[in-house]
């Protein structure tokens, strides 16, 4: 069970979820493809940030996910007041 966390491994298997979660919102609710992108983009790029800080990457890998989420929050943040 520790392997899952200390080689990413658990965020990988997050992703999958995520996958199946977008494809079950995009074929079976029918919601629109961008608004669904934008509805998981800051928790994927929260992910990447996890992944990278469990696996030991670079910290600018794990600035640049930490920015990217945050840009992709407002972006979903600024899609669902309109």
């Amino acid at each position: 069970m520790a392997d899952l966390f200390t080689g990413g491994r658990i965020v990988d298997i997050i992703f999958a979820v995520m996958a199946v979660e977008a494809l079950v919102l995009i074929l079976v609710l029918r919601r629109p493809a961008g608004m669904v992108a934008t509805m998981l983009l800051p928790g994927a790029c929260l992910l990447l940030a996890l992944r990278g800080a469990l696996t030991g990457a670079h910290w600018s890998l794990l600035a640049g996910s930490l920015a990217l989420a945050f840009v992709a929050h407002l972006v979903d943040v600024g899609r669902r007041a309109r």
